[in-house]
């Protein structure tokens, strides 16, 4: 096969060189990568991991079983679970192409960097809390969110927010607190939540009507009137043997009828708010079947717009994922996913217990985006811009930022490492890390609203 040659040729080239090499050379007698594979692999660069990365994803796509073993050869040469982040981040990837590999071909080798496991298990609500503080992953979501909500129902004395998000509504205890300060007194505030949630981490281990009681304890405390409802059929908390099964139980197509203003009981004198956060990209953009040639994800958009909420937010992480063939996302998939192993990098140490489970979850999310295709593959990513695009094709207009955004996220930013920074392009608000873009937020209203919003920004 042309490509394949063309791989072999490059990489006989290169200057990688691999320890231990005796494995690799006895798997082919004539190995075409035998030459160049002397020394120590442990200092490479991001650079050559990827490319080590990206031949060996071609070499699966084109059923090369040889060609991709001994590069996963070269590749666990370079992985280790507690060594610095290319390597801890390499073990992870390792661990996904194995998984592929192995639905291709039952008798690939098993390598020690895929030994690492999933540190999956729920959460108390405490250590949720201590999971989104860790870096500012989620909370500059919630922070811009916030505020941008906060400007948008002034005036208004009873709030709704329908709450797409995976975070398990930490959210809104500091909204809560910012209503409660409102110097005309708070609005009535109304949470509305999908009983279903895509089976991603974080996960907690209390129900999702808990949540809400929890919510309107601390509302109660702050002198917010509160409501909690939950939309649907509440599922049972998962047991321990059902953590693993990430791809199983997120239907939410059967939630797209109870999004209507009589079941939601939606009221004339209410803002409404629709928050999305790190959720649309688990709802599907396959158009097959669909008798109006629209996909889930557009679907949904086109429901929540007939409600004519107040504002929409839309927060997830800004990178493209969904190209369909694993050469066309391994790479930008690496790229993307170590800055948050370099962020914990800055400040946790390699042994943390804190930092393991945080990058296990970045791991279950490695394994589907690599490991998987079709159905399975939950994990579909698009950037800001492309989700901005979809926004517009959908009949939204978009909100610009206001200066009290903008201060308070800068704030919350200088709380963090000095690595961590904000731009703007194009509506689209960006945390950044090391000036790589990381997570996306973006304000929007159907555009038949637009003389009803103050679309100014100040």
């Amino acid at each position: 096969m042309h490509v394949t040659h063309s791989m072999k040729s490059e990489l006989k080239g290169t200057s990688i060189s691999l320890q231990n090499s005796n494995s690799l050379s006895n798997t082919t007698p004539h190995n075409p990568l035998s030459g160049a594979l002397k020394g120590s692999l442990v200092s490479l660069d991001g650079a050559c991991i990827e490319k080590l990365l990206f031949h060996c994803a071609s070499a699966l796509e084109s059923n090369d079983i040889t060609l991709a073993q001994q590069l996963m050869w070269v590749l666990n040469n370079v992985a280790s679970p507690l060594g610095d982040t290319n390597q801890r981040l390499t073990s992870w990837f390792l661990r996904a192409l194995i998984s592929r590999a192995l639905r291709i071909c039952p008798t690939v080798v098993n390598f020690k960097g895929s030994n690492n496991t999933f540190q999956r298990r729920c959460m108390s609500v405490v250590e949720l809390a201590g999971y989104v503080d860790l870096i500012p992953w989620h909370r500059f979501g919630f922070c811009a969110s916030n505020n941008e909500i906060l400007k948008a129902i002034e005036g208004f004395h009873r709030v709704h927010v329908l709450d797409f998000s995976i975070t398990h509504c930490m959210q809104w205890p500091t909204f809560i607190d910012a209503l409660a300060k409102r110097p005309e007194g708070p609005p009535s505030l109304r949470i509305t939540v999908p009983s279903c949630r895509p089976h991603v981490p974080p996960l907690v281990n209390i129900s999702t009507q808990e949540v809400g009681q929890r919510l309107g304890n601390f509302a109660k405390f702050r002198d917010v009137p509160f409501e909690f409802n939950v939309l649907g059929n509440t599922p049972p908390i998962l047991t321990s043997s059902e953590l693993g099964n990430e791809s199983s139980s997120f239907h939410f197509e059967s939630m797209l009828s109870l999004l209507n203003p009589s079941v939601l009981n939606l009221r004339e004198d209410e803002a409404l708010v629709i928050n999305c956060q790190n959720w649309l990209r688990y709802l599907s953009d396959d158009i097959k079947g669909s008798p109006q040639n629209l996909s889930l994800r557009d679907t949904f958009l086109n429901i929540v717009k007939s409600l004519n909420p107040r504002i929409m937010l839309l927060v997830d992480e800004d990178c493209d994922l969904s190209a369909p063939t694993l050469t066309s996302r391994i790479t930008t998939c690496f790229n993307h996913l170590w800055i948050p192993f370099d962020a914990l990098e800055t400040f946790l140490p390699k042994s943390s217990s804190q930092r393991t489970e945080f990058e296990s979850d970045i791991g279950q999310k490695i394994e589907n985006i690599i490991g998987f295709e079709g159905h399975q593959r939950i994990e579909r990513l698009e950037s800001g811009m492309q989700m901005s695009q979809r926004m517009r094709n959908a009949g939204y207009m978009s909100l610009p930022f206001c200066d009290e955004t903008v201060r308070e996220v800068k704030a919350l930013l200088d709380e963090h490492a000095s690595g961590w920074g904000m731009k703007k392009e194009e509506g689209i608000l960006v945390l950044t890390w090391k000036g790589n873009s990381c997570v996306f937020v973006t304000g929007w209203v159907p555009s038949d609203m637009r003389d009803h919003i103050d679309v100014d920004g100040n």
